[in-house]
């Protein structure tokens, strides 16, 4: 500042460090923290319990009542709140379209029903080959039937 500060300003026609001299006892500290710039939005939980933030998907526990809550994302970090409550906290995201699921958001899946998931056909098993008339008549039934009931 050895340009600008001796020289007599145009405006207030001070020199600036007479100025600066006479104000900085009104001046007050800034905090020892530095700022934190945050964005605070809505969003709605999907179907699968996640929010959508940055063009990213985050998990909220399967525990969370509200369909619309708060979240703060940080430079690198998302905070979900719910009622004004942290409920997810998630490491901000490189890039678009992906997902982070904190395992403890889940409910565990009961024994009864794993073995259930683990018996069904994967999507990449083969298909039974039919022939269209067994189609045909799987159509038939089902416009005959009453509604409510296949």
């Amino acid at each position: 500042m050895t340009i600008a500060n001796p020289r007599v300003h145009a405006t207030t026609q001070r020199v600036v460090d007479e100025h600066f001299v006479e104000e900085q006892p009104q001046l007050i500290a800034l905090p020892p923290h530095p700022y934190d710039a945050v964005l605070t939005v809505e969003r709605r939980i999907s179907q699968e319990g996640m929010v959508a933030v940055g063009g990213n998907q985050y998990s909220v526990p399967d525990t969370t009542r509200r369909r619309i809550v708060e979240v703060q994302n940080h430079p690198a970090e998302v905070r979900i709140f719910e009622d004004g409550q942290l409920v997810a906290s998630h490491p901000v995201l490189e890039g678009k379209n992906q997902r982070r699921v904190d395992p403890s958001h889940r409910k565990p899946v009961p024994p009864a029903r794993r073995a259930v998931q683990l018996a069904a056909p994967s999507a990449d098993a083969p298909v039974a080959r039919r022939s269209l008339a067994f189609y045909e008549a799987v159509g038939r039934r089902l416009a005959n039937a009453p509604e409510g009931r296949p």
